[in-house]
């Protein structure tokens, strides 16, 4: 292969991930515990949009189980994030980015 074909295809794949990740902006994903009673909604770029608390969970005084319940499902949400724009990317990558390559 010649450099400029090299170049070309680099310059191709790098439009193509920019286009995965304005997507992934747009997509949601979400991380739940205890039953449903706390969920979390994150972006594919792993950013959290939002939190549910079921009003039921504010009626005790246990305040340790509620942020057991919000870590837990934050942390739901950031891994199913990660999954979605790993595999988003890995289709244009070809799985060049899990050798560090990208």
């Amino acid at each position: 292969m010649n450099m400029d074909k090299i170049m070309k295809q680099a310059q191709k794949m790098q439009a193509q991930m920019a286009k995965v990740q304005e997507e992934l902006a747009g997509e949601k994903v979400e991380g739940s515990a205890g039953g449903g009673m706390v969920t979390v909604t994150a972006n594919g770029q792993g950013d959290v949009v939002g939190v549910r608390i079921d009003p039921e969970v504010m009626k005790g005084d246990d305040v340790e189980m509620l942020e057991d319940l919000v870590l837990a499902a934050v942390n739901e949400a950031l891994r199913r994030s990660k999954e979605l724009a790993a595999e988003r990317m890995g289709r244009i990558t070809g799985g060049l980015g899990s050798m560090g390559l990208f």
